[in-house]
């Protein structure tokens, strides 16, 4: 009896496993079956390339490396919409040469994503089932954004964006951007490496007003200050739209990295393009004095210090110019750590003696050491006027001078380059940046050599004040003789005041 059961089970077993075979069988069919109704035209990288595809920010510029999958992402980020009839696009290239091969991986993206997309070589033009509409053209020069007068546009993307050596074409085709209906969004996306005539520019409005990959308020490249709707509008004082830059690498592409034959070919290249393209790096330039600069290695989120580093600030001063001030703390391992900026116009040293001391008390427990400005601020004004300095001391704001003397520049630009530089050891360098201080980080790896004097900065420069602020603090002898000066209790007044009134 208990043999017969035996059988039975195993028959009934192996037929299980032929059922299960058929379905198995019958189940690859069907997939097979879907996947040729509804192909994987296009799978999104994780990372990088996943986050520019779910952006929602106005404007979106998705850049650095060289094959970190960009232009992929460009084509797919425009379909989308071109399930509604109203979704009407552009993608721009500079050259005809360029644009051809965008159209060539459209040809093999679009046909797949929606039977029945038909492209006309003669029209440049996508159309598709629903009605929308894509226009794939080349914009070599400035003037030539004019052909789109009277237009109108959902999306606009721009692929290799630095290639334009001014923003005009990109500010016009922002005016080309319009809807009217309410579930069509509108956007503007661009793709580039660093460099390329139009580095400085983009740099300005998509590297320089925030950390990586962190929506911002959109702002004026010169100024710096945020686009908000004007008075009168019923949305006065709001910013008008966001922006975001999305890094790439190339590890981002594991189809083009995994083999590292395009690598080789990066890591060939001279320093700065090969910082450019395979490090992604916006913070490098020919002629830079401080090329050691990155962001991957100096830039740090910020945290909170603690309360054993000696804090400090050093200011350059400037009325028509920037007034530039920095706040740093020195660590006992003698690194330093900028924590904070104020960048600021037209202020009188009055005003901006008050703003200092408004920032530190509202701050806490700031227990600033001392205050280094440029020693020229101590020159008298008139016959018996304070000196700049004596002013902003007069308001409670104290200073001592910095180091002007012969070869002290040299000097500054030196100590920069040996804090710049990463210890093999550590992996640390000895200075390193809070990713709030976003001027002087952008302006830092702009600074230009002097080409008559290689061993100095250009001071012709109009941007070189977050750097002199810099010099200032770095040079002032921040780290104390002994650890027991860290200690806030056991501080020794090192700097006596030569004036009962004014400063030390």
């Amino acid at each position: 009896m208990q043999k017969q059961k035996l059988t039975n089970a195993k028959k009934a077993t192996q037929v299980a496993k032929r059922q299960l075979k058929h379905a198995e069988k019958k189940l690859k069919t069907v997939e097979e079956e879907v996947r040729e109704e509804q192909p994987i035209i296009f799978k999104p990288n994780s990372g990088p390339q996943t986050e520019f595809l779910a952006s929602s920010e106005r404007e979106v510029l998705y850049g650095g490396a060289a094959g970190g999958g960009k232009s992929y992402a460009l084509l797919a980020d425009v379909l989308r919409y071109c399930d509604n009839s109203n979704h009407s696009a552009l993608i721009i290239r500079r050259t005809n040469d360029e644009l051809r091969e965008l159209v060539h991986k459209s040809q093999e993206m679009y046909p797949k994503a929606f039977k029945g997309a038909h492209w006309s070589e003669r029209k440049a033009l996508w159309t598709f089932p629903s009605g929308a509409r894509i226009w794939m053209t080349y914009l070599e020069q400035d003037k030539d954004v004019l052909r789109y007068q009277g237009q109108a546009f959902t999306w606009i993307g721009v692929d290799e964006l630095t290639q334009y050596p001014t923003p005009y074409a990109w500010d016009y085709l922002r005016s080309r951007l319009r809807t009217t209906d309410p579930n069509l969004p509108i956007f503007m996306r661009a793709t580039s490496n660093p460099g390329g005539p139009g580095h400085i520019w983009v740099k300005k409005m998509f590297i320089n007003p925030s950390p990586y990959n962190e929506a911002f308020d959109a702002t004026d490249i010169e100024s710096g200050s945020v686009l908000k709707y004007p008075k009168g509008h019923e949305k006065a004082g709001q910013s008008l739209f966001k922006r975001r830059f999305i890094p790439a690498k190339l590890t981002d592409n594991p189809f083009l990295a995994e083999s590292g034959e395009y690598e080789a070919n990066l890591l060939s290249l001279p320093e700065v393009q090969r910082k450019q393209l395979l490090e992604g790096s916006w913070d490098i330039a020919e002629g830079a004095a401080f090329n050691e600069f990155s962001r991957n290695k100096h830039v740090v989120q910020p945290y909170d210090i603690p309360r054993s580093w000696r804090k400090f600030r050093s200011c350059d001063y400037g009325y028509s110019s920037w007034s530039v001030v920095l706040w740093m703390a020195a660590r006992p391992d003698g690194k330093i750590t900028v924590y904070r900026e104020l960048y600021v116009r037209k202020k009188t040293a009055e005003e901006l003696a008050d703003i200092i001391l408004d920032i530190e008390h509202k701050a806490g427990n700031e227990n600033i050491a001392y205050g280094v400005l440029d020693s020229s601020c101590w020159q008298q004004r008139g016959q018996t006027g304070p000196s700049i300095a004596e002013t902003m001391v007069q308001r409670g704001c104290r200073w001592r001078p910095s180091d002007r003397s012969k070869g002290s520049r040299i000097a500054g630009k030196n100590e920069l380059h040996r804090l710049l530089r990463i210890d093999e050891e550590m992996g640390e360098a000895g200075i390193e940046f809070f990713n709030n201080c976003t001027k002087l980080i952008s302006e830092l790896p702009q600074i230009p050599l002097d080409k008559n004097n290689p061993e100095d900065v250009n001071t012709k420069i109009d941007y070189d004040h977050g750097y002199d602020a810099l010099r200032y603090g770095i040079m002032s002898r921040p780290v104390p003789r002994s650890v027991f000066d860290y200690n806030p209790e056991h501080q020794p007044k090192r700097w006596q005041p030569f004036d009962q009134s004014f400063g030390y």
